[in-house]
């Protein structure tokens, strides 16, 4: 698949290929930018089957040497700027070999031996790695373990040359699959290098953008900062969003900011990759899933997954698979027919005496508040129901505690159980939202 990739590259060699800053770089650039780290990785000893923690963001170098690294059959651990703290964690943990700095240029060696079975299946097969690293939110990092060339095949078929924006992180398999889909399809990629409502919004204006691949949270930060009053949007097709659970309203309320805009949810996960995904309609949160290599099923109302992507394993966790291959997701879903709608992760899920309390079912119903601009709900141990519903809330504006929390109340008697109104209520100054655009739920984040 690399040599099909490089022939595409080369037939559109004068074909813009990344955008960033004031900077354009054509497919000519790519290819002498993989030619010049495939150099570097012979003269410093990385060959087939190296460990690489490799780091970087969207740009020409991070690019070029992740594809020298696919090319010459290395494992590549995947960093970017917002996890560079856990670097000798994901180092470790990975068994890195090698550190290759995009930023700054630099290769060093490191100490760990490469050793790890999910590597020998690699090797055996003669195949490159991927590894990424979950945020950690929850725990320990996991790092998943994904055959390279099983992340490409999917990119073989031709699909839509549209102008893009690299919004979602390097380190990160939506990340991962909006780069390799705009440069398999020789499309134009345009890096951005801040990630906030007013600057994303501005490179759409300025390149004429047609995808933003982006994530619930900050879809509403933007329809909060009225960025999309304040520039020009109107080559905007299509906004993809995944990662999160997207609440009703504020899916209504990006459908009324961007009426001539496709609104698509996207589902994947960082051990299964990207499903094909048909919404709907632009304000449903319904999804039909599927295509050809792709296959899932809903057991005890969990949604589980089969993919030619779908990793390997974990480094560092047993085994999620079912006996016949199938990962389990640990996602609740309902089912209507051909579509799916996901309410929520098992871990995620408050047990109040007994009785299932969903996030992401409470948040949706408190965003709607207009006294909330964003909401996260998690559990906190209780001594008596085993857990309690805590709801911390960043306020739209000027109110106190004791009136916001008579406000959430009122708002939530009536359309939900007793048990699944919060018992705490916190407020915050400041958004709620990870540097990987997630909601932050973690108690005494």
């Amino acid at each position: 698949m690399l040599d099909l990739l490089e022939q595409r590259f080369r037939a559109n060699a004068a074909a813009c290929a990344l955008i960033a800053g004031d900077a354009r770089f054509t497919y000519a650039d790519l290819l002498s930018a993989i030619s010049h780290w495939q150099a570097r990785f012979a003269r410093s000893g990385i060959v087939a089957g190296s460990v690489v923690l490799l780091k970087g963001d969207f740009t020409l170098d991070a690019i070029g040497a992740l594809f020298a690294l696919m090319r010459i059959g290395a494992i590549t651990i995947l960093l970017a700027p917002s996890s560079f703290e856990k670097e000798a964690e994901f180092a470790d943990t990975g068994r890195a070999q090698f550190v290759v700095d995009t930023l700054s240029g630099g290769i060093q060696t490191f100490s760990g031996d490469g050793v790890h079975p999910l590597y020998d299946q690699l090797r055996a097969g003669g195949d490159a790695g991927i590894i990424l690293f979950s945020s950690g939110s929850a725990g320990a990092s996991k790092g998943t373990v994904h055959n390279a060339s099983h992340l490409l095949e999917k990119f073989r078929p031709k699909g839509k040359n549209l102008r893009t924006l690299a919004f979602l992180l390097f380190d990160h398999i939506a990340g991962l699959d909006t780069l390799l889909y705009s440069l398999a399809n020789t499309s134009t990629l345009v890096l951005a290098q801040v990630r906030t409502p007013d600057e994303v919004c501005r490179l759409i204006a300025l390149h004429r953008v047609q995808v933003l691949p982006t994530a619930p949270s900050f879809l509403n930060l933007l329809l909060l900062a009225g960025a999309a009053e304040r520039h020009d949007l109107s080559s905007l097709e299509i906004v993809t969003y995944g990662s999160e659970m997207m609440a009703q309203s504020t899916l209504d309320r990006c459908a009324a900011a961007l009426p001539n805009v496709r609104l698509i949810q996207k589902y994947g996960t960082s051990e299964t990759g990207a499903f094909p995904t048909q919404s709907r309609s632009s304000t449903s949160t319904w999804l039909k899933l599927g295509g050809e290599g792709f296959e899932w099923r809903v057991r005890d109302g969990k949604f589980e997954a089969r993919t030619r992507s779908t990793m390997l394993g974990y480094l560092n966790e047993p085994s999620p698979f079912t006996e016949d291959g199938f990962f389990m997701t640990g996602d609740r879903v309902e089912v209507d027919g051909e579509y799916v709608r996901f309410l929520g992760r098992d871990s995620d899920m408050i047990n109040v005496g007994g009785q299932k309390v969903f996030p992401a079912e409470v948040e949706a119903l408190i965003s709607q508040m207009p006294e909330v601009a964003e909401v996260a709900v998690y559990g906190e141990p209780h001594a008596i129901l085993g857990a309690a519903v805590v709801a911390k809330i960043w306020p739209a504006g000027e109110i106190s505690a004791a009136d916001l929390r008579k406000s959430v109340r009122a708002h939530l008697t009536g359309q939900v159980e007793p048990y699944k109104i919060p018992q705490k209520l916190i407020l915050v100054d400041q958004p709620l939202t990870s540097s990987r655009f997630k909601t932050i739920r973690r108690s005494g984040s």
